[in-house]
């Protein structure tokens, strides 16, 4: 991995029919690859890291959860 500044570069492979996707939407829109690249990432990961919050905290056996009704009016829904 080489790094520049805040950006760091890296390789990874990718399957011939993803990359041939990803190779038109640069195309057409003229933007670079690592674009898309860098907002898959950026979104994805986002989920991901919520995801395993949540399982986190759902394995927490001394977690205290609510009803949806407390929920909703912890919310002021």
């Amino acid at each position: 991995m080489r790094t520049k500044g805040n950006i760091s570069n890296f390789s990874i492979r990718l399957p011939e029919e993803l990359l041939a996707r990803l190779n038109h939407l640069a195309e057409v829109t003229h933007r670079p690859k690592s674009y898309y690249i860098v907002e898959a990432i950026k979104e994805h990961l986002e989920e991901m890291e919520d995801y395993y919050l949540a399982a986190e905290r759902l394995a927490d056996r001394n977690a205290e959860y609510l009803t949806s009704e407390e929920a909703a009016k912890y919310l002021e829904l």
